[in-house]
């Protein structure tokens, strides 16, 4: 009896450490069903939906995503099925920007600038977000092994803060900025 309880203990806790509240994005799944929704009409839409439930394409895509893409997504903190390629509007104080996803990273483009785009760029084997812009490429941060941020200041001197608030406080004290400064 007592084997049993430890035995049901271990196989509990061996759950609660794989399923530790990742749920994923389902990109698989969520790409399949935005596709229906953009091939027709309701009627069109509601058929192919029927369609993909009597041949299962819907659940093997589900499927897919829960045993194999979200569990990739969650280890490797990046999903396989990213939208590399998509392109989004924002709108900022200065204008409209276009951002366009890479496979390493992010090309943001200013409506009527398209000649001046500025280039996002993550190296993976150095753990940097590197910033390439008219030619020239620089380094902005490097993501450090104890979860610490690494940047460097205008002089050229490296500082460490970590990723929240009181990092960011301690980034504009570093250079000399105020958190209130008027912009």
């Amino acid at each position: 009896m007592k084997k049993l309880k430890f035995s049901a203990a271990c196989l509990i806790l061996s759950g609660s450490i794989i399923c530790s509240s990742c749920i994923g994005s389902f990109g698989l799944w969520s790409s399949l069903k935005d596709w229906n929704n953009n091939i027709g009409n309701k009627f069109v839409n509601e058929i192919v939906f029927l369609a993909f439930h009597i041949v299962p394409v819907y659940e093997v895509a589900y499927l897919a995503d829960v045993i194999v893409l979200n569990s990739i997504e969650f280890w490797s903190g990046s999903n396989p099925l990213a939208d590399v390629g998509s392109v989004k509007t924002v709108k900022g104080e200065s204008g409209e920007y276009l951002v366009q996803t890479n496979e390493d990273g992010y090309t943001i483009t200013k409506k009527g600038e398209e000649d001046k785009p500025l280039t996002l760029i993550y190296d993976k084997e150095k753990n940097t977000w590197n910033a390439s812009a008219e030619g020239q490429t620089f380094e902005l941060i490097t993501m450090n092994e104890d979860g610490t941020i690494t940047f460097k200041q205008q002089d050229g001197t490296p500082v460490t803060v970590s990723p929240d608030l009181q990092g960011m406080i301690s980034a504009r004290q570093a250079n000399s900025q105020s958190m209130f400064a008027s912009r």
